[in-house]
C-alpha cells in the first residue's frame, strides 16, 4: 500500500512535464469550393486578430506541396492560402494571426486566425475572411470561414469544411519518433 502511494505522488509530480509544450509544423490551405456558390459575409471587424500573435519570419519550407499541385489542376478548387511554420503547443490555447497579400487600412486580402490547442487532439477555432478591395482601398466584399470547436487529428491531413470555403490543416510533431519498422516474420 505504501508502494502506491509513493507511485501515485510520482506520477503526480511528474505527469506535467508529459504535458509541456512540445514544437509542431503546422501548414494550412485554404482553398474557395468553385462549384458552391460564393456567400458574401461582413468583412472582418477591426480587431480581428485581437490577442493573436502574428506569424511574421516564423515560416518554414512546406511539406503539402503535391496536394496543392492536386489542387491547382483541378478546376473544382482554387488555392487561395498556403502557410507553414513551426511552434510549440500545449494545452494552453495559442492564437496565430495569419495574412496574405498588401494591407490597405488595416485589412488584408486574406487575414484570419487560428486558434490552437493540443490534447489527445487538437482543437482548432479558425476565421478566415477573403476581401476584395476597390480602388480606393476599401473592403467591398468578403467571404467568411468560421470552424469551431474542431477536432483534429495529428500527423494526417484533417478537411475543415466551411461551405465554399475550406481548410485543410496538418499538425505534425517535431519531436515524436517515426514509428519503428515491425520485426521480420519468423519462419521455421
Amino acid at each position: 500500500m505504501r508502494l502506491f502511494r509513493i507511485l501515485s505522488l510520482l506520477l503526480v509530480v511528474l505527469a506535467p512535464s508529459a504535458f509541456a509544450d512540445s514544437p509542431y509544423q503546422v501548414e494550412m490551405i485554404l482553398v474557395r469550393q468553385n462549384a458552391e456558390p460564393v456567400i458574401n459575409s461582413r468583412a472582418a471587424p477591426e480587431n480581428w486578430d485581437a490577442g493573436a500573435v502574428r506569424l511574421g519570419d516564423k515560416m518554414s519550407p512546406p511539406r503539402l506541396n503535391n496536394i496543392v499541385d492536386k489542387l491547382r489542376a483541378d478546376n473544382s478548387y482554387t488555392v487561395l492560402a498556403h502557410k507553414a511554420w513551426e511552434q510549440n503547443l500545449g494545452e494552453q490555447p495559442v492564437k496565430i494571426a495569419i495574412t496574405d497579400g498588401e494591407e490597405q487600412f488595416g485589412q488584408f486580402p486574406i487575414e484570419g486566425t487560428l486558434n490552437l490547442q493540443l490534447g489527445r487532439f487538437t482543437d482548432i477555432d479558425a476565421q478566415f475572411w477573403i476581401n476584395q478591395f476597390d480602388s480606393k482601398g476599401s473592403v467591398i466584399a468578403s467571404e467568411h470561414l468560421n470552424q469551431t470547436d474542431v477536432r483534429t487529428k495529428n500527423n494526417q491531413l484533417n478537411y475543415l469544411d466551411g461551405g465554399h470555403l475550406a481548410l485543410l490543416i496538418k499538425i505534425t510533431s517535431l519531436t515524436a519518433k517515426p514509428p519503428s519498422a515491425p520485426p521480420p516474420d519468423i519462419q521455421d
